[in-house]
């Protein structure tokens, strides 16, 4: 029998109490387009050049906002440029880190998710 070969990972599920505010936050600052099949429960959120699906799911009455321990991580090249203009728009970005040949800042996104653009990949 081969080895057992999961897949990529291409897709996450994010609950959240406000599914409109998460969809309108991802859209304007990472390019993230809407897409909803009728009568599906799920809004996906998928890049224009493709790469990981964001699933936005409503959270349930028990669920409080940022409670899962997951952290979505954005490649970008330059950090620093990058947490400018999220500040810019308004979005609080903490302070610049510098890690193992590349750096990398955090957010939370409105559900109080963390979030974190990072230069990682490139290095």
């Amino acid at each position: 029998m081969p080895p057992f070969s999961p897949g990529p990972c291409n897709r996450i599920v994010i609950y959240c109490k406000n599914i409109d505010a998460m969809a309108q936050f991802y859209a304007d600052h990472f390019g993230y387009q809407p897409s909803q099949k009728d009568g599906d429960r799920i809004l996906e959120l998928i890049a224009p050049d493709g790469g990981l699906i964001l699933m936005l799911h409503q959270a349930g009455k028990g669920q409080r906002n940022g409670q899962s321990l997951i952290k979505l991580v954005f490649d970008v090249r330059d950090v620093d440029h990058t947490r400018q203009n999220l500040l810019e728009r308004g979005i609080k970005v903490g302070p610049l880190h510098q890690a193992d040949g590349y750096c990398f800042a955090n957010m939370k996104d409105p559900a109080g998710n963390s979030v974190s653009i990072s230069s990682r990949a490139f290095a």
